[in-house]
């Protein structure tokens, strides 16, 4: 049977094209992430971009728990600066979803964006 992908290789374990499962790592955050770098076991590319997910949602989630407990200590100073910590929560749930669309369509184009503070982890992880 004829090869049908058109010249472009397949994933590895996945059997997608390297760019599809490289955004799919984003898709669900740390499952797909999780999901990609059990079954990728030699694409560098889907290793970076599933280690990428996975890390960015590590990194979101303690900053919402941060959040959670700066606001039920601004709440016990006094109700109206636990608002403060609501909008909070709304510009990093804003930003998270921003980031994870350019990490979508960054992927899609084959291409990696080193995160401030993740990037060497991500590196590391995906060199292994």
């Amino acid at each position: 049977m004829a090869d049908q992908t058109s010249g472009s290789q397949s994933s590895g374990g996945s059997g997608l094209q390297p760019n599809v499962a490289s955004l799919l790592c984003y898709l669900c955050g740390w499952l797909t992430g999780l999901i990609f770098l059990l079954i990728e076991k030699d694409n560098r590319d889907v290793k970076y971009h599933a280690w990428n997910a996975i890390a960015i949602d590590v990194v979101t989630i303690a900053v919402y728990i941060g959040l959670i407990i700066l606001g039920a200590i601004l709440g016990a100073i006094a109700a109206p600066l636990a608002i403060i910590t609501g909008i909070l929560n709304m510009i990093v749930w804003l930003g998270y979803i921003v980031l994870k669309i350019i990490l979508m369509v960054k992927a899609y184009q084959g291409q990696k964006i080193k995160l401030p503070v993740i990037g060497d982890f991500v590196e590391k992880q995906a060199a292994k």
